[in-house]
């Protein structure tokens, strides 16, 4: 028994160092891109504009275009690597993330169609992404439900919805004026240009308040691993603790999409990242979410200075991600 706490205390120890190690990277990469740009300004200008003291060149450079930019970066990162790891534990598949199901692709079909038809504020397009996303994640889980729920069943009718709502969004574009055809594609490939704080704080707000609601309902998300009846047993409610996880993880979703548009990938990739970093063990929430704000403040940096024309992060993770897509498939054949 003793030999058996120590393991625990051990694999906790081992378990904390590693996402502070995380955490610690997060912080340096969102540091470094309020440093870096046409103008570099060193950590104590940026210390002292985040402290709220007036700076000159550094105030408006660094306050009013790098902050939101960075922040909201951390926030979707977290948002879309939660949300890919929450739906790969319940439905215990690591291809069932929001970007191959669906529900990414809802909240982009929508957002297109009300910025090219009904030009409306960046406000309203948030509302129509949040609806459609809980709209579509609700057919797609009743459609599941038919003869019986299987994680296999979603994600194919998740792919077969998903291609149905990709059909319609080139549809969209192709009747999209010229005008407005550079802000839809810049939207719907993933990009953290023109970022302010009127799109970042509403981003900000979701992921503070629903974040540490799913990390703490992740002992709960962990059971679900076992099987349904599995889960039963061990007195699990399991479609209320299902439905629950799914609506958070969709509005996680649907709120960072209608902020930054869908960045490719990064829903799918944290947490596989994740699992191989921490091994098995407990949901990997808390560990997805920090790969999730990595790999989209890399990918800015990266987008932004790494390359003689400046992409989007959506372009630089969807790079990634889709040779990390045939190895996972490789993988699971094998």
């Amino acid at each position: 028994m003793t030999t058996i706490k120590q393991a625990q205390r051990a694999r906790a120890r081992s378990y904390a160092w590693r996402l502070c190690a995380l955490i610690l990277l997060v912080v340096a990469l969102w540091l470094a891109s309020l440093m870096f740009g046409e103008t570099f300004y060193g950590p104590g200008k940026v210390l002292r504009v985040i402290a709220g003291e007036t700076v000159p060149g550094a105030s408006f450079t660094v306050g009013d275009l790098r902050l939101p930019r960075a922040t909201a970066a951390v926030a979707a990162g977290v948002a879309f690597g939660m949300a890919g790891v929450t739906f790969q534990t319940m439905l215990r598949n690591q291809l069932a993330s929001p970007d191959i199901i669906g529900i990414s692709s809802g909240a982009s079909a929508t957002g297109i169609t009300a910025i090219i038809f009904f030009n409306v504020s960046q406000t309203t397009v948030s509302l129509f992404s949040l609806a459609a996303s809980l709209i579509i994640a609700a057919l797609i889980y009743l459609l599941s439900l038919k003869s019986g729920f299987t994680g296999t069943r979603l994600i194919l009718i998740g792919i077969g919805i998903a291609a149905i709502l990709q059909a319609w969004t080139n549809f969209v574009l192709s009747k999209a004026a010229s005008w407005d055809l550079p802000t839809a594609t810049r939207w719907i490939t993933g990009s953290l240009n023109t970022m302010s704080w009127e799109r970042t704080l509403p981003l900000l707000a979701t992921v503070a308040v629903i974040a540490p609601l799913m990390i703490l309902a992740g002992n709960q998300l962990s059971v679900l691993r076992l099987g349904d009846d599995l889960a039963t047993g061990f007195g699990l409610r399991v479609n209320l603790v299902r439905i629950a996880t799914i609506v958070g993880a969709v509005l996680l979703i649907a709120v960072a999409t209608a902020a930054t548009g869908p960045i490719a990938f990064v829903a799918f990739m944290s947490g596989p990242i994740a699992a191989r970093l921490f091994g098995p063990g407990p949901a990997l929430l808390a560990p997805a979410a920090a790969v999730g704000a990595i790999l989209v403040l890399a990918g800015d940096l990266a987008g932004q200075y790494f390359f003689g024309t400046r992409y989007p992060v959506g372009v630089i993770t969807g790079v990634l991600g889709a040779p990390f897509l045939i190895y996972l498939l490789t993988r699971t054949n094998r």
